[in-house]
């Protein structure tokens, strides 16, 4: 039987990680976390990681797990995450993915495998050398003599999967090819979705917006200048999450302190557009919506009952 697990996602500030520890009290579990900037080290106060006190004695899993020199992939996620959630489900324990990152949420229920290409044979070396000699364009014209359907996908500026693509489509194959065959495998894990939100857009935009504020308070400017002591470049993976990159402006003297902090809000709230349209296609989720602000003990109520349903 496929195992059951249980996810809460939605946009950021919608209140993911208080539902998740109080469902993982209540239910027996341990949270996995599904963000694709939490797994950084040294990365706290920006990402909005869990505290110690937050996680309330609950386990809690691919929390700063890498350093933020290092460029992380969902393959590489499917594979350590998806190894996280087989030892809680060894210990006869509940999984609880809690994130907002919806392809890491995504992949790693569906079990989504990644074409190995041919990176130990210096065949994506010699791609980005080209790449970077011939451009974009020329690339892609490549790649659409090999795989049109996967160029009409990306842009030129697309280097990292421009050059995947290629390298996979020397190897004899192709990603359109792979993800149809992906497509039709069965689900990794038996998924039931909790999707969090608000009845008023507004709401969720007031809390993004005191979220930044209290993160400012807790000393993130001094969090992002300790990264870039440390020898990080601005240009790193990790330093494009939102609160990072426009800090780095502020540093550096290139724009003032409101307009970087109003640049994070913008930031926060566009993102969250996003992740709501993602969490759109979970068919059969729970949703729910706040009036105002998060009722927690409402919602474990109604958590509780819909997990329980068969």
């Amino acid at each position: 039987m496929t195992p059951e697990i249980l996810v809460i996602t939605g946009p950021t500030a919608s209140g993911k990680t208080e539902l998740g520890v109080s469902l993982a009290q209540k239910l027996g579990g341990e949270v996995v976390s599904a963000d694709s900037m939490q797994i950084y080290k040294y990365m706290d106060i920006g990402t909005a990681k869990p505290t110690e006190e937050e996680m309330r004695g609950i386990p809690h899993h691919m929390l700063s797990v890498v350093s933020p020199f290092e460029s992380y992939s969902v393959s590489r996620y499917v594979t350590e995450a998806g190894a996280c959630v087989d030892a809680i489900l060894s210990r006869g324990k509940l999984p609880i993915l809690v994130g907002g990152t919806g392809l890491y949420i995504e992949s790693l229920v569906l079990g989504r495998s990644f074409a190995a290409g041919g990176a130990e044979l210096g065949v994506r070396t010699e791609l980005e050398r080209q790449y970077d000699e011939v451009g974009g364009g020329r690339m892609l014209d490549l790649l659409r003599s090999l795989d049109p359907e996967r160029a009409a996908k990306l842009h030129p500026n697309d280097k990292k999967r421009i050059v995947r693509a290629l390298e996979l489509a020397q190897s004899g194959s192709t990603i359109s090819e792979h993800d149809e065959l992906t497509k039709k495998a069965p689900p990794r894990y038996r998924a039931k979705y909790i999707v969090l939100g608000f009845e008023d857009r507004e709401d969720l935009y007031r809390r993004i917006d005191i979220r930044v504020d209290v993160m400012l308070k807790a000393g993130l400017m001094d969090e992002v200048r300790a990264l870039l002591d440390m020898g990080l470049p601005p240009e790193a993976t990790a330093m494009q999450a939102i609160g990072y990159k426009e800090s780095v402006r502020y540093l550096r003297g290139e724009e003032e302190l409101k307009d970087a902090v109003e640049n994070i809000k913008r930031g926060s709230r566009r993102y969250a557009k996003r992740q709501i349209s993602w969490c759109s296609r979970y068919e059969g989720a729970l949703r729910i919506n706040w009036k105002n602000i998060p009722d927690f003990a409402d919602a474990l109520h109604a958590s509780t009952e819909f997990f329980a349903e068969p």
